[in-house]
């Protein structure tokens, strides 16, 4: 076979040095299973249209079997000389079978022949991924399920705000993860389209049978488009974003993952096989494994950037820009698979130290707000009893106590509505268990939703 596919319009040998610039066989031949199997689908379908013989398909499909087991087995060696795993291939089909190889071709491009390539990668990944997300939150139900009595403080501005469930808390991330699983769910009908048969960009005249490859290959349908069919990178831009964003709710449990395990909080500690120590300080027990998760959320963010500045000036149809496309889009793959799976094997070996978290939501008065709710019973403006609530916190500084420390003496200095049942009205269960509108951190309302969570999941 000929080096290069289009040697009968040149006179001249590419310069080496192209060869290796524009070589992507690096990264390209990744997809070598998806481009057999879309391969070996093209020339059944052509077989089934009499464009080749029966006796041709055989050959071909056999062919394309031993040089799939060569890549698994690293026999086939790769050259910058033959550019990509579609040239590889078909470069080595011919050294199995002769010169038949050459018909394999017919009726495609490498511009649809790596758009279907990459279209199946990515919905095989997704599911991997899609598989994991579930996994994740199957772990985060089941951690809260097995701390539903444990209270922590709830923040804002990092700054202690009201006492909630540390079931709660986990289950927010339940939720984040929940749209994450529901994105990428919903992407894949976008993914799921065939492009196989729109050739370089205008189609061919060839009598393929595109709904016959579609059935082949598993499709959902058939691309209405061909220009659209070799440019089109929206699915892939797609899944980079949702990756994207499942990787900031990572980044952001790690961050809390690494407050509380640092001897400030001591709310948690983490497993010694998802910790590391210090090169040089002994004591040090670093949580390295939420920290690289919380950094490589940069690299795909960044991944996110590369690809949308790839496409956002390209005109159609298919442009040699658009080989870029597959390392930010592996890299994200691999990094979130990556990231998912080592967060679902960690989290049920983190120990949560219950009493810590328990003191830590009972000073800071933490039921400031409460104070200002029972006034509003009572019949005072929210305004008001805001002012009131904030003046007894003040005096509370003063004396260097919490508001349930107090008397009711002192209460009673700021409004004589407070009666003796503030005590227990400022009490860290009665605090947690009147937030019952729905979504609430209440015990039965978090209890509720723990189950129905586990419910879907193992539905």
């Amino acid at each position: 076979m000929a080096k290069k596919p289009w040697d009968g319009r040149f006179s001249q040998s590419t310069d080496k040095l192209v060869e290796k610039f524009s070589s992507s066989i690096d990264v390209d031949k990744e997809l070598y299973n998806y481009d057999i199997d879309g391969s070996i689908a093209h020339l059944k379908m052509m077989a089934h249209q009499s464009m080749i013989t029966d006796e041709e398909a055989d050959v071909l499909a056999r062919g394309l079997e031993s040089v799939r087991q060569k890549i698994k087995d690293n026999a086939l060696e790769f050259s910058d000389t033959l550019e990509d795993i579609h040239m590889h291939i078909e470069s080595a089909l011919g050294d199995e079978v002769g010169t038949v190889a050459r018909k394999l071709h017919t009726g495609r491009s490498r511009n649809d022949q790596v758009a279907l390539d990459v279209r199946m990668y990515l919905k095989a990944q997704t599911r991997d991924i899609l598989d994991g997300l579930m996994a994740l939150q199957r772990v985060l139900v089941e951690k809260a399920h097995e701390n539903l009595d444990v209270v922590m403080p709830g923040y804002t501005h990092l700054q202690r705000a009201q006492p909630v469930l540390f079931a709660h808390h986990l289950m927010a991330y339940y939720e984040m993860f929940k749209r994450d699983y529901e994105r990428f769910k919903d992407s894949l009908k976008r993914t799921d389209v065939m492009p196989l048969g729109s050739a370089a960009l205008a189609g061919t005249t060839f009598p393929l049978n595109r709904e016959y490859t579609r059935e082949l290959l598993g499709f959902a349908k058939v691309s209405d488009n061909s220009m659209d069919s070799v440019s089109d990178r929206d699915f892939a831009m797609e899944f980079i974003s949702h990756a994207s964003i499942c990787m900031v709710h990572l980044s952001r449990f790690s961050e809390e993952l690494v407050l509380w395990s640092s001897s400030e909080f001591a709310f948690i500690t983490i497993s010694d096989a998802f910790t590391t120590g210090s090169s040089i300080m002994p004591q040090k027990k670093n949580p390295d494994v939420a920290e690289l998760v919380r950094g490589k959320t940069g690299r795909v963010v960044g991944n996110l950037m590369a690809m949308i500045t790839l496409m956002k000036s390209l005109p159609l149809a298919y442009n040699r820009d658009m080989q870029e496309d597959k390392e930010p889009l592996f890299d994200t793959v691999n990094t979130l698979k990556a990231c998912v799976e080592i967060y679902a094997r960690m989290l049920p070996n983190i120990k949560v130290n219950a009493p810590t978290m328990r003191d830590a939501a009972e000073t800071g008065f933490l039921n400031a707000t409460d104070l200002a709710d029972y006034l509003v019973v009572r019949g005072m403006p929210f305004r008001e009893a805001h002012s009131v609530s904030g003046k007894a916190v003040a005096f509370a500084l003063g004396k260097e106590k919490e508001l349930h420390e107090l008397t009711l003496e002192d209460f009673k200095t700021f409004s004589q509505l407070i009666e003796g049942d503030i005590f227990d009205f400022l009490s860290t269960e009665q605090m947690v268990s009147r937030r019952v509108t729905h979504g609430g951190t209440g015990y039965e309302n978090v209890k509720l939703a723990v189950e129905k969570a586990r419910g879907q999941l193992n539905a």
